[in-house]
């Protein structure tokens, strides 16, 4: 039972590898969709598993099995085990609430603060200017009752010619039309929840920004122009004196690794969108939630017997 149970908190150590395949074999927004997918998946079987795995200790304690009317006590596996997994469960789910919540808080108090620096600036199709020397563009998602805004700084618009300029607006529409904050944000979740899910966070911004570099270089008819702009962009970007601190949402020119993107945009439009990758992504899903859900039955079960009850099922 318990063994059943500590499987969904060991499966994401998998992923980080496996993300890396993907977004070498397939089609980068397939990659994205896995990778992201993948990453949630897990971290709410980790959340789960340790909500679950909480309960011996919990009821361990007399007036929590007198509450749960427990007449003899829950047998889950070898006691001083099952306590030990028990308590650790306990620690690993407080920090990890404390750490969701207050990284959540920080974030949205950078995204109301990046939406009002250019709440008050005009925008033709959702393109605002910002009057400012350093070097940078975003796409900034306007959330539920906002506005989507691409936010290009003036040293943007002088560090790169007409052409470039086009370019580097395809590749943040692209940003917003596929709602790339969206992966962005359940990636950091669950990176939040799990370190190795961490570990998978720079693969699913990696992925998001070479989908948006493959609709750039749609959009313009030319790979070489789209991984000129990318790169000159970029550059342009480490330049300058450093902008605050941008939401983690807030897709930006020189996210990811610059060099892989200007490569990959030089050779030719990657077309696989399946791969044994994402079917082993696919089952290591599977497994999780088989795992948690048996590991949640049976544990449930031992709670009816230790009520003097008959095990349902």
């Amino acid at each position: 039972m318990i063994a059943l149970l500590l499987v969904p908190l060991a499966l994401p150590w998998l992923l980080p590898p496996l993300a890396r395949r993907a977004i070498a074999r397939v089609h980068p927004e397939a990659a994205l969709w896995a990778i992201a997918g993948s990453a949630a998946v897990l971290a709410i079987g980790v959340v789960a598993c340790l909500g679950i795995l909480l309960l011996p200790v919990a009821l361990a304690v007399p007036p929590l099995a007198a509450l749960a009317h427990l007449v003899e006590p829950l047998r889950a596996g070898p006691r001083l085990l099952v306590l030990g997994v028990s308590v650790f469960a306990a620690g690993s789910l407080t920090v990890t609430c404390a750490t969701v919540a207050r990284r959540v808080w920080s974030e949205l108090r950078r995204l109301s603060a990046a939406r009002g620096e250019v709440a008050h600036l005009p925008h033709a199709g959702g393109l605002c200017v910002l009057d400012d020397p350093r070097p940078d563009a975003y796409a900034l998602p306007g959330g539920l009752r906002g506005k989507d805004r691409i936010v290009v700084t003036t040293g943007m618009l002088r560090a790169l010619d007409a052409r470039e300029r086009e370019t580097l607006l395809a590749h943040e529409r692209a940003h917003l039309a596929g709602r790339h904050h969206l992966f962005l944000a359940a990636a950091q979740l669950a990176g939040w929840c799990h370190p190795a899910l961490a570990a998978v966070v720079p693969q699913v911004s990696f992925a998001a920004e070479r989908a948006a570099d493959e609709a750039a270089a749609r959009a313009t008819g030319d790979r070489k122009l789209t991984a000129r702009a990318v790169g000159r962009a970029a550059l342009a970007a480490t330049r300058g004196p450093g902008p605050g601190r941008l939401p983690l949402v807030a897709a930006g020119v020189g996210t990811g690794p610059v060099p892989a993107r200007v490569k990959a945009m030089l050779a030719q439009a990657p077309v696989r969108r399946v791969a044994p990758v994402l079917l082993v992504m696919v089952l290591m899903c599977s497994v999780a939630a088989a795992s948690s859900c048996t590991g949640a039955v049976l544990l449930h079960r031992g709670v009816e017997v230790a009520q003097g009850e008959q095990p349902s099922g």
